[in-house]
Parts: structure tokens; C-alpha cells; sequence
């Protein structure tokens, strides 16, 4: 059977199990008279765990070794004895070999493998009634030991929840086991990089040009102020001049003015920007926004406007941050104890006043950790600077010339045909570990901000 096949099975026995068990502890219940340990379908579920469990643990090895105990079974076939020595020639034979046995393909360059096909269907037979006879055998074994476990006194909970337990814990496992590993490979690559680029030299340098290296000074062309200032251009100054005001008057509309019925409807349209793909965004800057920005340039007597320009990217991104800003600034709005409005408009204040002199000061740590966390969001942006930005690094404030950021310059580094051990490819690590800490440090202090409200008011 092939592994889709023992997949269903075992997912059937485990049914079975789970219906045989929790039929034998309602069987206790019912000739006891009394409760017992725990409940019938916790004795179906543990039950059903020990028959299913080791099964699929084997036939998840099995899947990652047998492979190669199939291509040794070829091997040791009179018909493999004409195979070439070990090489690209004899992995590309065996190859053809595997997918003409299995199915995938239907003719084949070398002769030899239409002649090695039926031998490999014939040891991948051999091995799939291999994996079910295992696989029949834990089945059993698991579901018997479970099944005569089943009493009233066993305490079936107790186990289930354990299980549960460890796969919450391997659940986080993996995800911190991830970010380890991604920080890993950034500081290895990185730190080769620096193996040969000094960090002074790539932090402060003001010229990047990685098509044209010196290799005797490759610092001198891999100074990345002038990424790190497009960066800062481009998503915290001026996309956050669009989503600032905008995602700010948004919430304060919603939270203070907009009636009920309003809010119910315009809030979740706001919010649509924040699942529009970015890539969208991307085609969105570089047809409309770019040539417009452009032809108003133009128009008003700026005729060396880039079609690139840091103005188109950075409009476009300030809109997809608007939900972002917004949603923190409405939350930290509603924060606010109601005592603080009522009490400012007890005392005469207007509406407007009260809300730029009371409700804006004590939300504004919220707002400002929403900003962070938004800006930081804005940095890290590839599609829209990809597809809108410009490749050529400048240090320049003029919103119509054009510019780069870190994100569009990793995707140029990692695209081509450059060796992968030059320093323009390790560069792209280096950048990727740069902005990787720059991120985290606005997050630590967006939510340490954003927890020092909280605790102001709880």
C-alpha cells in the first residue's frame, strides 16, 4: 500500500479504537451505577492515541528512509551491475529509473533505465507491504495495550491532557526553534561577510555599488548609509506623514463621532487595506502612483522627476500602514476610562476640546507604540519597493529623486547568477541582520510602551 493508502487506514483503526473504548467505559458506567475516572470519550481518545500514534510516527520515518532502502534493493539486482561508477550519469539513470516505476514519466534518455524500472517497482512493492505489515503490527500492539488499560479506576483524563500538553509545548518548540535557527544562519553569513568587509566600512560607508567590487577594498563600494537612509526616507517619513493623520482622524472619528451603525460598516472597510496582498499595492505604485507623481512633478516645473521616485513608494506604503496606525490609535482611544470624557465635558469642554486635550494626552503612549510598531512594519516592506523604488542608492531628501531601500537591495543581491561566497551576495545577509535588530528594537519599545499604558489604567 502506498503511504495516502496507510495514512486512511490507520485514521480508520484509530475510529474503531476510539468507538470500541468509549463503548467498554459506558459499559462501566452502566453496570457500576456509578461515575467513574473519567469520562467515556477520554478512554475513546487515549485509546485511539495509542493506536494511531505509533503508526504514524513509523510511517513518518518510513517515509525519509525508504527511499534509499528501495534504491539499495535496485542496487543489488543483476541489472544494476551495468550502471556507471557513482556520478551525475548514474543519479540521472536511477533518477529515470524511479519515475518510470512510479508513474511520472513516460519515456527515458538512457536505456538502462527502462531495463532498472521493473526492479524498482518491484522493491517499492516489496517495501510498501513491509510498511504495512509494521504498520498493522503497532496498530494492534498500541490499540490492545490501550484497550485492556480501560477500567473505571484509570484516570484516561490525566493522559490526554499530558498529550495535549507536549503538543502545545512542540508546538511552541518549533516556532522558537525557527527564530533561532533564521537569527543563526543571519549572524553565520553575516559574520562572514564581515569576515572580509569590515563592519566600520559597511555601517558608516556612503557609496554601495555591489556590481563593481574591489577585491582588494570591497568595503569601499558596501557602505549601506545610503540603503539605510532610503529606508528611513521611504517608510518612516514620509509614509508615516500619509498614515499618521490619516489613520489618527480615522479613529478618532470612529471612537468619538461615528455613530454605532457607522462604525459597524466603516471599520471593517478600513480594515480591508490590511489584507490587501502587498503585491497588489506593488502593481498599484508603480502604474498609477509613479506616473502620476511624476506628471505632477512636471507640471509644476520639476522636469528630472524620477518615475521612481521615493514619493510614489512611500505614498502607496503609508496607505497599506493606515489600518495598522489606526486600529492601535482606536483601541488606545477606547482604553481610556469613560470617567475622563464625561468629567472634561462636565466642566464645559467641548467635544474637540476634550479629545485634543484629554483623551489624545492619556492615549497617546498607545498611539505612539501603534506608530512604532507600524514604522517598523514600513521598513520591512519588499513588494511595493521592489516594484516601485528605485535600484540606485543616493543620499537625498528630495521626495521626486529616486532612491533604495535595504529590502529592495537584499532581493537585487540574491537574484542573478553571483557565486554565493562573494562578498555581494554575503552582503544581503548583512543587511537582512541590520534590519532584522532595527525591527526588533522598535517592537521591545512599541510594546513596552504600549504595557506601560495598559498597567495605567487596568
Amino acid at each position: 500500500m502506498n503511504g495516502i493508502v496507510l495514512l486512511i487506514l490507520i485514521v480508520g483503526l484509530g475510529l474503531i479504537a476510539w468507538a470500541v473504548s468509549r463503548m467498554r467505559a459506558l459499559g462501566f458506567r452502566r453496570r457500576l451505577g456509578t461515575r467513574i475516572s473519567s469520562l467515556p470519550h477520554h478512554h475513546g481518545w487515549y485509546v485511539a492515541l495509542w493506536t494511531a500514534a505509533p503508526p504514524l510516527l513509523f510511517l513518518a520515518i518510513w517515509a525519509a528512509t525508504s527511499p534509499a532502502l528501495v534504491t539499495d534493493m535496485v542496487l543489488g539486482t543483476p541489472a544494476a551491475a551495468q550502471l556507471p561508477p557513482p556520478g551525475f550519469e548514474r543519479a540521472a539513470i536511477l533518477s529515470e529509473a524511479r519515475a518510470l516505476a512510479a508513474g511520472r514519466a513516460h519515456g527515458a534518455f538512457h536505456t538502462l533505465s527502462r531495463t532498472l524500472a521493473p526492479a524498482y517497482d518491484a522493491a517499492q512493492a516489496r517495501v510498501d507491504w513491509i510498511a504495512t505489515a509494521v504498520v498493522l503490527m503497532l496498530a494492534l500492539a498500541g490499540g490492545t495495550y490501550a484497550y485492556l488499560r480501560v477500567r473505571p479506576d484509570f484516570s484516561a483524563r490525566t493522559r490526554i491532557e499530558r498529550v495535549i500538553l507536549g503538543l502545545l509545548l512542540g508546538a511552541s518548540l518549533i516556532a522558537i526553534l525557527t527564530t533561532a535557527g533564521i537569527v543563526a544562519s543571519l549572524l553565520y553569513e553575516a559574520g562572514r561577510f564581515f569576515s572580509v568587509v569590515p563592519i566600520t566600512d559597511f555601517l558608516f560607508g556612503t557609496h554601495w555599488s555591489p556590481q563593481v567590487i574591489d577585491p582588494r577594498d570591497p568595503g569601499a563600494s558596501l557602505g549601506a548609509v545610503p540603503l539605510f537612509w532610503g529606508t528611513f526616507f521611504i517608510g518612516a517619513v514620509i509614509a508615516m506623514a500619509v498614515a499618521i493623520p490619516f489613520g489618527l482622524l480615522s479613529a478618532i472619528y470612529l471612537t468619538q463621532y461615528a455613530a454605532p451603525r457607522a462604525r459597524r460598516i466603516m471599520k471593517p472597510v478600513l480594515e480591508v487595506l490590511a489584507g490587501i496582498p502587498t503585491v497588489v499595492y506593488g502593481y498599484f505604485a508603480a502604474l498609477t502612483v509613479a506616473p502620476a507623481v511624476r506628471q505632477f512633478a512636471v507640471s509644476i516645473g520639476i522636469d528630472w522627476a524620477s518615475s521612481e521616485s521615493a514619493l510614489a513608494a512611500g505614498l502607496v506604503m503609508g496607505v497599506m500602514i493606515i489600518p495598522f496606525v489606526s486600529s492601535m490609535a482606536d483601541d488606545s482611544l477606547a482604553a481610556v476610562p469613560n470617567a475622563m470624557r464625561d468629567g472634561s465635558l462636565a466642566m464645559g469642554a467641548t467635544p474637540s476640546e476634550t479629545i485634543t486635550r484629554v483623551m489624545l494626552p492619556a492615549a497617546l503612549p498607545g498611539v505612539v507604540g501603534g506608530v512604532l510598531l507600524a514604522v517598523s512594519r514600513a521598513i520591512g516592506e519588499t513588494m511595493i519597493v521592489v516594484m516601485a523604488a528605485s535600484g540606485v542608492a543616493t543620499l537625498t531628501a528630495n521626495p521626486f529623486a529616486s532612491t533604495t531601500t535595504v529590502t529592495r537591495q537584499i532581493v537585487d543581491l540574491l537574484t542573478g547568477e553571483a557565486e554565493f561566497d562573494s562578498p555581494k551576495t554575503l552582503a544581503a545577509f548583512a543587511l537582512g541582520l541590520t534590519l532584522f535588530v532595527i525591527t526588533l528594537l522598535l517592537n521591545i519599545i512599541a510594546l513596552t510602551v504600549v504595557k506601560r499604558y495598559r498597567e495605567s489604567y487596568e
